[in-house]
């Protein structure tokens, strides 16, 4: 089975490293397409950055949903347009910050977030409480801008582990989020050195979203998520009115 993982922006070697991990603890049985947004941000910092990248992510939603992905795994820490896509899809669509949370959530009480800036805490923060965590969650940023996590030069995985040994330390953290995609490759690492699990949200959307294909389930077309109404859309979003992105 096909499962897709959409990076929202339009680094492709960040691409690369979602992608190993999420191949690194897929089943036997399923096959991993990683793809990057076409438009939008270099990388995803803040609300500005996400709004203008949805577009481009719902363009990769649906060309995976048509080509066969049986589900599809947004790749970033802010659940970029989680909501429009699972309007849109008719395939499950997970989140990695809500895949995170609930996977910590089944091994400690006290966990923290660890993100990359300051104006990227703030957005999941809301997360954490729309995800009802919020009495066991807190959140820290690393001071670290997302692309430094591409550059081993730039000191950002030791700022990463400064702030992890102050979640041990001050919060009394029983496990680490990693609060960014482009973490997803130094999880194993951290766990190992900080003798605490550490859980990265690539990997734990990847076997939600297994489990939630072998069990037949998909996002309720009732309510909320209810294919969005036939209307036209016009100007340069003419080609996302519903039914025509489906149909591209």
């Amino acid at each position: 089975m096909q499962i897709l993982i959409v990076n929202p922006n339009t680094t492709a070697s960040m691409t690369e490293t979602i992608g190993a991990a999420a191949r690194g603890v897929a089943g036997a049985w399923t096959e991993v397409i990683a793809v990057t947004s076409s438009m939008g941000p270099a990388s995803i910092e803040g609300y500005y950055d996400e709004a203008l990248a949805v577009p481009g992510l719902l363009m990769e939603i649906a060309a995976g949903e048509r080509a066969g992905a049986k589900a599809a795994i947004i790749a970033c820490f802010d659940d970029t347009g989680l909501d429009a896509a699972r309007a849109m899809a008719s395939i499950p669509i997970i989140g990695i910050c809500e895949a995170a949370l609930t996977m910590a959530a089944f091994i400690a009480q006290r966990f923290t977030v660890v993100t990359t800036t300051e104006r990227s805490r703030v957005p999941v923060e809301g997360l954490v409480q729309r995800y009802g965590m919020a009495g066991r969650a807190r959140v820290r940023a690393a001071d670290i801008p997302v692309l430094a996590l591409e550059d081993p030069a730039s000191g950002a995985v030791g700022k990463l582990c400064d702030e992890i040994a102050r979640a041990i330390d001050e919060d009394r953290a029983e496990a680490i989020v990693l609060g960014c995609a482009g973490m997803a490759d130094l999880a194993h690492r951290l766990q190992a050195e900080f003798e605490l699990p550490v859980i990265d949200g690539v990997g734990a959307a990847l076997k939600q979203a297994e489990a939630l294909i072998a069990l037949g389930l998909s996002t309720s077309k009732r309510g909320a998520y209810a294919s969005p109404l036939a209307k036209p859309y016009r100007g340069m979003l003419k080609s996302f009115s519903p039914g025509a992105i489906a149909a591209e």
